[in-house]
């Protein structure tokens, strides 16, 4: 008796083939990019036609022009935080920052970044037992994102708390 190895069931011929039984990547919901028709020049292929040049300022490639814009960025985002109060905690791990822009978690070399709209609700718990201060953001679709902060001493959980308050009493608006 002979015996096919594989498949026996073939796509047809011209059908798509997507889907988990095909590619082992495909996650639904996630779209693939269009293939780009070969036959259809882009505009800088497309014969008698040149890409425009992009503009050049001397201005801009100066050492001293560099150095401004760096200034005026780094005002631009510390502008909202040095308006009002900041709460700042964190340990070897993980880092928590919260003032005029947001939320900001990070963990290891992961992390998210919350505005106060994106934000439902802060939430925090520290243990009877331990020095590990947990901080919770939750989201309006219902998802949460907690973080845990390991305190050089227990005393630092009602600082941290105060603190925490304070910067949820000046940004967070409850809807």
């Amino acid at each position: 008796m002979d015996q096919r190895i594989g498949s026996s069931n073939e796509p047809l011929k011209g059908a798509p083939v997507e889907g988990a039984g095909f590619d082992p990547a495909f996650i639904p919901g996630l779209t693939a990019q269009e293939p780009k028709d070969e036959a259809e020049p882009t505009p800088a292929e497309e014969p008698g036609r040149e890409p425009a040049p992009e503009p050049t300022d001397a201005k801009e490639d100066s050492p001293e022009a560099t150095e401004e814009t760096s200034e005026d960025t780094s005002e631009e985002n510390s502008g909202d935080a040095a308006d009002g109060p900041v709460f700042e905690a964190a340990d070897r791990r993980a880092r928590i920052t919260a003032d005029g822009r947001g939320v900001r978690l990070r963990l290891d070399e992961e992390d998210c970044e919350f505005r106060w709209d994106e934000i439902a609700a802060v939430e925090t718990e520290s243990p009877r037992f331990g020095k590990r201060y947990t901080v919770t953001v939750h989201t309006p679709d219902r998802r949460w994102f907690p973080i845990e902060i390991e305190a050089p001493a227990r005393s630092r959980f009602k600082e941290w708390d105060e603190q925490l308050d304070a910067v949820l009493d000046a940004y967070f608006e409850e809807a």
